[in-house]
């Protein structure tokens, strides 16, 4: 395993334990995942399960911060913008004439 975003991932990919481990609890088999995505090897999504299964508590954490993020920016959007103070004084940053 190996990071991504500071969450578990398959070695050498970008595709996080999480997201095996959602896949699956959609009813996606790890043929079908792997058919998906070339890049893994069955053994690499019976890895990610595995430790899932020995990480749980962390997994399901990452799982759920997600979802509470998904959440907030749904509700509302403009609120993930950075604020950059655009059209503050708009007038302070104009060249005279």
């Amino acid at each position: 395993m190996g990071i991504c975003g500071g969450k578990p991932r398959v070695a050498g990919t970008r595709i996080r334990v999480q997201d095996i481990v959602i896949w699956t609890e959609q009813g996606e088999s790890p043929e079908e995942i792997i058919s998906e995505f070339p890049q893994l090897r069955i053994a690499d999504v019976y890895d990610a399960l595995a430790y899932y299964h020995d990480h749980r508590d962390e997994i399901e954490q990452h799982m759920k911060d997600a979802e509470e993020l998904e959440a907030t920016m749904r509700a509302d959007p403009a609120s993930q913008l950075p604020q950059t103070g655009v059209g503050k004084d708009a007038n302070a940053d104009s060249i005279s004439p």
